[in-house]
């Protein structure tokens, strides 16, 4: 019999060994999630093991060829449905659809699936009929349509596999028992509970309802997540069920909690709210675990050395972010006073944390290990491993570091790396004292002042080094380039101070279309920069560009002082930088547009950094020319900084230098009478087109917007103020593809 077992994203593998260790075979991922064969013993071992599966499918039939609602109907009326129900029983359909031209409507599919099953019983039972019951039917089926393939199956678990009954009441913030069971199956701790003759202590310090620490005492103790409260299977109800086979693997699962009875289990949970501790507590006894829990109404933040249970064990947690916590100060405190307390009570502990916000990581200050990616209720979510160093670990990790680096440093530089770093000792020299006395912690050092080391070199709070080479020329022999490259590094090593580990090195080559959105390193390494007294997350790893444009930082900071009262649009908004500052100056209303989700979510968390999350900021993902011709509001100022070209899935190509007058009418159709519209591009030969000077009132800022620190490049880009000589003829318009507004 060939199964399927549904799960969640980012599970499939966990649900693979889940199924392995069952007994199945021939088990392989597909969407949605893992099929496999299995005879009804295995099927039952899984269903009463599964701590992530969601629900288990018995495939009836498939078709890769159904072109329409009528061939979906005449080939469910194939389907011997007598084998499975008669006209006693209640039977109800489920359905997932996906890809499917001739269905508008997915529950249409479940009418005709029905009408089928019907039809077909009639037939068989001289025209008796089952009933429909979608809240208690004896047999439930499912039909998974993808384009042209369809797939019917018979609901072998019943839905929520995954509820173990025990959760009698909640918080409000809630960790479904699978996500939890997930997050304990990707810790060390699971690894250790597997290898090791005693169970590892664990620790939540932020345990909410206890549902980490219930599945970890459940985990702990073997006991079948199945036998936790009395359920009803949706197999109890079907044909073939074998009630002796049953009892057995049920007689299997019972042997085996009895043998680790005597296991000695340490799990503690706490919370500083009594109330959460007083749920955990209930649903614990439910699950029967309540004597392998330690509860206690604990605040983390307040712990001394003397609370830690042990001098090594494994805390695996979900503190709050964002629904148990009211504002985003009071949580960048927490992960900030979270980091601290790991880092001095906690030494030689394994820690998972499961964050819904990235950026809330980088407040711990301590680097992950490595990081998983999980989905809680539509919530991207990341796990964090760290392993947290004892001091005296710590101190011999920094002795060799130190030592390290001086060996490193005691060799000489070579003739070329001489030259680049006596080139950057003269930059920074001179661009030291004026970065600080404007406050500027992030800029430039160098940018292909020789042309052999032809690379941007932008320093970040004095800790950290961006370092992008422009790609050689093929005339270069590879070798050679790399010898540039290491030789480049090491003279910014010595110019700077920074560790090599803190010089992130990326190359920079023409990007087109969707590969400027794509990820180059999949880090999810957050760190927080200062400008203008905002804060901006940047990324060295990931992405071709860390997030922040360093070069229009004089611009940015005009818009801050032209923003006050004013409704602004940012298009093509990138990570939002310059929406902050229009926050920061007083803006009435701000909305960001960008085509890219992955930039937009950027922008979002930016302006949260900053505090600025009221009703009247809008994010909006679109192609930012749709959307102009799209929508009629009207703003006081406008900034708009295309790419140079852009050619992504979905859009019409884009040229800034031929596209320039009708992107430029655009925003002008929606610039208030006395506004002014901000645009800039970085397209080292673009010349604005003549109409628009016949037209429209320009001044070309691009020398006021180049800083010190770009100074030796003064085309690194082009920016104009545009205003209304008179008002301008409305264009009218007709809406042709929807704008999706993200919240």
């Amino acid at each position: 019999m060939i199964f399927f077992a549904t799960s969640a994203l980012y599970m499939n593998d966990i649900i693979e060994e889940e199924a392995r260790r069952a007994g199945a075979t021939e088990i392989r991922s597909i969407s949605g999630g893992v099929e496999f064969v299995a005879d009804l013993g295995t099927a039952y071992r899984f269903c009463l093991w599964s701590r992530t599966a969601t629900r288990v499918l018995l495939g009836l039939f498939m078709d890769d060829d159904i072109q329409n609602a009528d061939e979906l109907y005449e080939a469910s009326m194939q389907i011997p449905w007598e084998e499975w129900i008669t006209p006693e029983l209640t039977f109800s359909v489920t359905e997932t659809t996906k890809n499917c031209r001739y269905l508008k409507n997915s529950h249409f599919a479940t009418i005709r699936i029905k009408d089928a099953i019907v039809d077909r019983i009639r037939e068989k039972f001289d025209g008796q009929r089952p009933m429909v019951d979608k809240e208690e039917s004896d047999v439930v089926f499912h039909v998974h349509i993808d384009g042209d393939s369809v797939a019917w199956y018979v609901d072998f678990s019943g839905r929520g596999l995954y509820k173990r009954g025990y959760r009698a009441a909640q918080t409000d913030a809630v960790l479904g028992e699978y996500l939890a069971a997930s997050v304990l199956y990707r810790s060390q701790w699971r690894k250790a509970l597997e290898h090791e003759e005693t169970v590892p202590i664990l620790l939540d310090p932020f345990t909410g309802s206890g549902t980490l620490a219930i599945e970890a005492a459940l985990w702990a103790s073997d006991r079948a997540p199945g036998l936790v409260t009395a359920r009803k299977f949706n197999f109890l109800s079907l044909p073939f069920h074998d009630p002796d086979l049953w009892e057995d693997v049920v007689d299997e699962a019972l042997e085996r909690a009895e043998k680790a009875k005597n296991r000695k289990i340490s799990i503690y949970a706490w919370d500083n709210d009594p109330k959460a501790v007083a749920i955990a507590r209930k649903n614990a006894e439910l699950a029967q675990v309540d004597h392998l829990i330690d509860f206690r109404v604990q605040d983390f933040l307040t712990l001394t050395k003397d609370d830690v249970p042990s001098d090594h064990g494994y805390i695996i947690t979900d503190p709050p972010f964002g629904l148990r916590m009211e504002g985003d100060g009071d949580l960048h405190t927490l992960y900030r006073k979270i980091g601290s307390q790991l880092s001095s009570l906690f030494g030689g502990w394994n820690v998972a944390i499961l964050c819904g916000q990235q950026e809330l990581l980088s407040y711990i200050d301590m680097k992950p290990d490595r990081t998983n990616t999980v989905n809680n209720g539509g919530v991207t979510c990341q796990i964090a491993h760290y392993y947290v160093f004892t001091p005296e670990e710590r101190a011999q990790m920094i002795e060799r570091a130190i030592a390290r680096k001086q060996e490193r440093l005691a060799q000489p530089l070579s003739e070329g790396a001489q030259m680049a770093y006596n080139r950057l000792v003269k930059n920074l020299a001179a661009l030291t004292p004026i970065m600080e006395s404007q406050g500027v912690t992030c800029y430039r050092i160098y940018d292909a002042d020789m042309p052999e080391y032809s690379a941007a070199i932008d320093l970040y709070e004095g800790k950290y080094i961006s370092l992008q080479e422009y790609a050689p020329p093929s005339t270069i022999e590879e070798e050679s380039a790399l010898r540039r490259l290491g030789e480049l590094i090491d003279a910014t090593e010595r110019a700077t101070g920074i560790d090599r580990d803190q010089i992130y090195v990326k190359q920079r080559t023409p990007q087109k279309g969707e590969k400027q959105y794509e990820k180059m390193a999949s880090s999810d390494r957050f760190y927080i920069i200062n400008e203008n007294g905002s804060k901006y997350l940047v990324n060295f790893t990931d992405y071709l560009d860390t997030g922040i444009f360093l070069d229009h930082r004089p611009l940015r900071a005009e818009i801050a002082t032209m923003a006050e009262g004013k409704r602004f649009l940012n298009l093509f908004c990138y990570t939002g930088t310059a929406t902050v500052q229009a926050a920061k100056g007083g803006a009435l209303s701000t909305v960001s547009v960008d085509a890219s989700t992955t930039y937009l979510d950027w922008a979002t968390k930016n302006m949260e950094l900053n505090g600025f999350t009221g009703m009247n900021h809008f994010f909006y993902r679109s192609d930012c020319i749709e959307f102009l011709f799209d929508t009629y509001d009207r703003y006081d100022l406008i900034f708009c900084d295309p790419p140079t070209f852009s050619n992504g899935k979905g859009r019409d190509t884009f040229d800034v230098y031929r596209d320039q007058v009708r992107l430029i009418k655009a925003c002008m159709m929606h610039l208030d009478e006395k506004g002014t519209l901000i645009f800039s591009n970085n397209y080292r030969k673009f010349k604005l087109d003549e109409r628009l000077l016949d037209e429209f009132d320009v001044t070309d800022i691009s020398k006021d917007t180049i800083a010190e620190d770009f100074a030796r490049d003064q085309k690194i880009h082009q920016t104009y103020l545009i205003k209304h000589r008179s008002i301008a003829k409305v264009m009218q318009v007709k809406p042709t593809k929807k704008v999706i507004r993200k919240k």
